[in-house]
């Protein structure tokens, strides 16, 4: 089913970091009938994140990095234990992640593989995600990645094992959902 929409007005609530609007729109009814809504949409472009595996140790690369809206919404540390993700700018999304992967991590990884994308918070988000999975092995390691200082990043690189990031998810250690789905797709399909 395709539904009807009529944009009525947008009005930009705040373009500082990202871009809050306001939009009102019509919005035809199963019943035939036309209602009048509004919602804010906060877009922040779209963005790709991957997980990095060690098939032979049976390790996972994992980030860790201070995010401001968890510790408001009280993560008393801010911390959050992260597979490597970024915003896509003006790059494809496999582009993105390689960029990424090699920033945040180190590692200049081979081979990625996408699994899927997902609107990851649709009722007030426009971001899509595009996840990805790579293999990594030591000898990939070009730096000690961490981010860019520029983008103000400081990101620790974690290799953990597999079987203790699916413990931290259980423990509520990783609370983060783009990483949370990315391990239960590796166990899903018995990759380690």
């Amino acid at each position: 089913m395709q539904p009807e929409v009529k944009i009525m007005s947008t009005e930009i609530l705040s373009d500082n970091w990202y871009t809050l609007k306001k939009v009102t729109y019509e919005y035809k009814l199963r019943n035939g009938d036309w209602q009048t809504q509004s919602r804010e949409a906060y877009d922040r472009g779209n963005g790709a994140v991957i997980l990095l595996y060690n098939p032979i140790t049976g390790k996972v690369i994992l980030t860790r990095q201070f995010r401001l809206p968890s510790y408001i919404n009280g993560n008393s540390s801010g911390m959050l234990i992260e597979a490597c993700a970024g915003l896509l700018d003006e790059n494809n999304p496999e582009e993105c992640i390689r960029r990424e992967a090699e920033e945040e991590t180190g590692y200049r990884i081979q081979d990625v593989k996408k699994v899927f994308e997902v609107y990851m918070s649709p009722g007030s988000v426009t971001e899509m995600l595009h996840f990805f999975v790579a293999a990594y092995d030591h000898q990939m390691r070009v730096n000690d990645g961490g981010g860019l200082a520029q983008e103000q990043e400081e990101i620790e690189v974690m290799e953990v094992p597999f079987n203790q990031a699916l413990e931290m998810v259980e423990t509520g250690e990783i609370k983060d959902g783009k990483t949370i789905m990315l391990l239960q797709w590796v166990r899903l399909k018995g990759i380690l």
